[in-house]
């Protein structure tokens, strides 16, 4: 790249950031020339830290459109229902997009993105970080040099853990189907249906079957004489595993971005601070087993290849260790193994006397990171794919990305007609 890639961020939340971080980790690759954000507290802490002057800020992208094209790209990371909106106006106005995920909340609005890149001529690269994580880099290197063989089964899991869970998906942005546009197997486990078909290849999935349900977050497994809020008015608030002040107060710096949100205008937010917002209005002080979230807890997917071969993901919230696991079964070996803990073990048949298969332990150097150590990688290859480079084995452009849409939005579709299969066309 003879220039950076003059880049405007949409939605200054936790993820856009870490994107846009690139642009300080890695001037040379990335500059930050623009911000849209309606809140006015961040969009004047993210325009101090970037540098970016006022007339390049914005409180929407109706405004910031009605102004010349004055960069090359967009991070767009707003929440999920309205991705699609505002996409399409970047896009129409000359802007390439990096899109955080999901992409859309239906199979409508996914195909009317898909539709408006091409009708524009722009490039979207969806933001399925786990493609970057040298953990599956690495997977996906070993199964194109064909170590496996042919692949017959893919098995992925995802353990969310009870904090995870119960912060995200039960008190927080994306408890409510609802509210937020997105059901639980899209807001968390699109990365993971994105690695199936990616791992797969030019296998097409063919048909999708699911089941699922919320089982442990309901008002029937609330402890006896409970209260609604855990701060309040409940004799449990020291002992329950979910109990706020457990997970928020005793551990205020776990998903301190999404709980203490909403005092921003306090700056530093105070202890007290804290107390009070769970005991009012915060939805993190409410009661798990007594909120208004309407979103599976655990679900099972499976899926069928045009080859024959089978896959299976397998979401369970609750855990009481957040991890992702794979499990790939091919003609001449498997390769299985944890994205947090780094690595994974290649096994190879081999029938030589005294030998029943070889074992070789990959070790990817990066443990303990969620995104495998992902995130700074996707936007740089975004920053390259955009400037015209070679795209990279992982790169999640919006083409690319179908597929594992698709896959969830059938697979949800099954599991709300009791496991009814699916034919998937791409």
């Amino acid at each position: 790249m003879a220039e950076p890639l003059k880049t405007i961020i949409v939605g200054a939340g936790h993820r856009s950031l870490i994107y846009a971080s690139l642009a300080e980790i890695k001037p040379e690759k990335m500059q930050i020339t623009g911000l849209v954000e309606p809140n006015e507290l961040r969009r004047k802490a993210v325009c101090s830290r970037f540098g970016i002057p006022e007339e390049r800020c914005f409180e929407s992208v109706e405004e910031l459109i009605k102004v010349p094209k004055f960069a090359d790209a967009a991070i767009n990371g707003t929440m999920d229902s309205i991705h699609v909106s505002t996409t399409i106006p970047l896009l129409k106005a000359g802007y390439d997009v990096l899109l955080e995920k999901p992409f859309a909340v239906n199979e409508k609005e996914a195909r009317q993105l898909y539709d408006s890149a091409k009708k524009y001529g722009r490039k979207v690269m969806i933001c399925f970080v786990l493609r970057y994580a040298p953990f599956y880099r690495e997977i996906k290197e070993k199964i194109l040099a064909g170590e496996i063989g042919d692949i017959i089964n893919i098995q992925l899991s995802e353990f969310v853990s009870y904090h995870h869970m119960s912060t995200s998906h039960v008190r927080g942005k994306w408890r409510n189907s609802d509210q937020c546009g997105a059901s639980m197997l899209l807001a968390k486990c699109c990365h993971d249906l994105d690695i199936m078909m990616w791992l797969m290849g030019g296998d097409m999935p063919v048909s999708i079957s699911s089941f699922g349900c919320n089982k442990q977050f309901v008002k029937e497994n609330a402890p006896e004489n409970s209260g609604t809020r855990c701060m309040l008015d409940c004799p449990y608030v020291d002992s329950c595993l979910y109990s706020a002040k457990r997970l928020y107060i005793d551990h205020p710096d776990r998903w301190s971005f999404y709980v203490w949100a909403d005092l921003e205008d306090k700056g530093e937010a105070t202890l007290e601070n804290k107390i009070r917002a769970l005991k009012t209005d915060s939805p993190y002080g409410v009661c798990v087993y007594k909120n208004d979230n309407n979103v599976v807890d655990h679900q099972s997917v499976l899926v069928n290849f045009a080859s024959g071969a089978t896959g299976t993901h397998n979401m369970i919230g609750g855990a009481s260790r957040g991890c992702r696991r794979i499990h790939i079964t091919g003609t001449k070996g498997e390769i299985f193994g944890t994205c947090e803990d780094g690595e994974f073990t290649l096994l190879k048949i081999d029938p030589t006397p005294g030998n029943e298969y070889s074992s070789e332990i990959i070790d990817t150097e990066v443990k303990g990171d969620s995104h495998g150590g992902g995130d700074l990688l996707l936007a740089e290859d975004f920053a390259d794919y955009v400037s015209g480079a070679t795209p990279s084995v992982s790169c999640t452009s919006l083409e690319d990305s179908m597929k594992g849409h698709l896959a969830v939005f059938l697979a949800d579709e099954s599991r709300e007609n009791g496991g009814r299969v699916m034919e998937l066309k791409i």
